[in-house]
């Protein structure tokens, strides 16, 4: 069965990125934790390697129970490594997802559940502990994540009120970039704050009657005209497709096999209702609109509307009501990018 799914362009206007979107403020970063850890639960799918019994033998030991390594022969524990990502000014008590792998020979760790585990950073401190039941990923059953898993315990000491400057990485090396963020931020405040020292590094002086907080949420809302493509992220072991929500596809026509894509310029009249594409199909609720009314969809005919410009993440939903295969979606990504419709960076991960 043939699908058609037609876009309508509202506008040709360029979307402009704000500075937040092409830099990073140097020394606010996320930070990565590791630990090793134990799972248990696994109904005869762990693992029987000889550090998986000692970590095992050593924390039964922890409980005062005393048994020799060569009389353990479960099947129902895996030895594992735990890494998670602490973000910025994380506090105590906040949640953060963390990743599981297996590092045996286990053959799933889904559904298992993952004893205390200290996470610690690059200086060897715990900065927090984790603990939960492991969602296996689809297609590779010996990693997984538990969403909001870990508790942070400690903090990382960042004075940032006290600081009177910051410092812009762009995403990629461009002097006319340097140098458009420099003018950009120079005319906002009306004096020169704004240095670029290089390609990609502009120092910024914070002026004095202004909080560090409010300086930086000013500039990263500053609007420039940049050459930095936005960047779409498709992963293919879990089938995860990310994409920001103003990526904007231009007007264009793909046809395969199974489906046609049209994104149009044509603007919206009140006779478009009695189009016969909004007659069939079964209502879907409110997922997708048009003129803020719901549209009426089914596998032959998909007529879809953004309220501006139509984007990726547009087209990805609409696509998922259409059931389209994710390998199907990659390659349509791919095709309107090579059509010139698509100005951004194809990150494909395997």
């Amino acid at each position: 069965m043939k699908l058609l799914l037609t876009l309508f362009l509202l506008s040709a206007s360029l979307f402009a990125q704000s500075i937040k979107d092409i830099s990073n403020i140097v020394g606010i970063r996320d930070n990565q934790l590791i630990g090793y850890g134990l799972v248990v639960g696994l109904s005869g799918t762990g693992d029987k390697s000889q550090f998986t019994m000692q970590s095992l033998q050593n924390l039964l030991r922890n409980s005062y129970i005393k048994i020799p390594t060569s009389s353990i022969k479960s099947k129902n524990i895996a030895a594992v490594m735990v890494t998670a990502m602490l973000p910025a000014f994380s506090r105590q008590g906040d949640k953060i997802r963390i990743k599981i792998s297996a590092i045996g020979d286990a053959k799933s760790i889904n559904n298992g559940e993952l004893l205390l585990t200290q996470l610690k950073g690059v200086d060897g401190n715990v900065y927090a502990l984790a603990q939960g039941k492991i969602v296996a990923s689809q297609g590779n059953l010996t990693t997984g994540f538990i969403y909001e898993g870990a508790t942070i315990e400690n903090e990382i000491n960042y004075n940032l009120k006290d600081e009177t400057s910051l410092t812009l990485s762009l995403l990629q090396n461009s002097a006319k970039n340097a140098a458009t963020v420099e003018d950009k931020i120079n005319q906002h405040f009306g004096t020169s704050l704004a240095y670029a020292t290089d390609t990609r590094t502009i120092e910024v002086k914070r002026p004095q009657d202004i909080s560090m907080v409010k300086f930086i949420s000013i500039i990263e809302g500053l609007r420039i005209d940049s050459d930095i493509k936005k960047k779409v992220i498709i992963d293919i072991h879990t089938g995860m497709i990310i994409a920001g929500a103003n990526v904007v596809i231009q007007p264009v026509t793909v046809v395969r096999d199974n489906f046609t894509i049209r994104i149009q310029k044509t603007p919206l009249n009140p006779k478009d209702w009695n189009n016969p594409m909004l007659n069939k199909g079964e209502d879907i609720g409110d997922d997708i609109k048009l003129g803020g009314k719901p549209v009426k969809v089914t596998l032959d005919n998909v007529l879809m509307n953004s309220k501006k410009l139509p984007t990726v993440a547009d087209l990805l939903r609409t696509m998922k009501v259409m059931k389209v295969p994710v390998s199907d979606i990659v390659e349509t990504l791919k095709l309107i990018k090579d059509l010139g419709a698509l100005d951004v960076d194809l990150e494909i991960r395997r």
